[in-house]
Order: structure tokens, then C-alpha cells, then sequence
């Protein structure tokens, strides 16, 4: 009975874990989606401000303002970005994961 409860314990915790085919994936889309996220928003602020975004929000020529309305426009945008596309490819990652479970039972 104990080994059976030990087993069902291990196969449980074997489908928790992300494959590592998955991994890598999700890491490359993070890599992807920032940097084409962050190239959307700058080209975003240029067009909504009419200047170049702030290289350092640390710069006493920025205004205080400006620097935390790019740092919020930024710090959302890209994690909205993230969200969004790393849900929809795990979804669409778990049903081709399924789709080749029900071909190779």
C-alpha cells in the first residue's frame, strides 16, 4: 500500500514540472517579447511625447514626472506583453503536447 501511495506521490509531481523542452521555449519567447516589447513602447512614447524616451531615469535633467510615467509605461507594458504571449503559448504548447499524447498513447 505504501509503495503505490509513494508512486502515485512521484507521478504526480513529475507531471508539476515543466518539461525542459518548455523551458527553453518559454525563455527564448521571454528574450523575444522583451526586447520587441520594449521597441514597441519606445516607439510608442516617441510618438505620444515627441522626444527620444529617458536613457537614465537617474538624469536631473529629466523631470521627476517624466521619469515615472516612462518608468510606468515601461514596467507595464512589457509585463503585460510578457503575460499575454507566455499564456497563449503554453496553452497552445499543452494541447500540442496533448494532440501527440492521444496519437502515441
Amino acid at each position: 500500500m505504501a509503495d503505490t501511495v509513494r508512486e502515485a506521490k512521484r507521478e504526480l509531481v513529475a507531471t508539476d514540472k515543466p518539461d525542459m523542452q518548455w523551458r527553453i521555449i518559454g525563455g527564448l519567447l521571454g528574450l523575444a517579447v522583451g526586447f520587441c516589447s520594449r521597441k514597441v513602447l519606445t516607439f510608442a512614447w516617441e510618438k505620444a511625447t515627441g522626444k527620444k524616451p529617458p536613457a537614465s531615469a537617474d538624469s536631473p535633467e529629466i523631470g521627476l514626472g517624466e521619469a515615472i510615467a516612462y518608468a510606468v509605461v515601461m514596467g507595464l507594458g512589457m509585463e503585460i506583453a510578457r503575460i499575454v504571449v507566455t499564456r497563449s503559448a503554453a496553452k497552445k504548447w499543452r494541447s500540442w503536447k496533448d494532440a501527440a499524447r492521444e496519437i502515441n498513447p
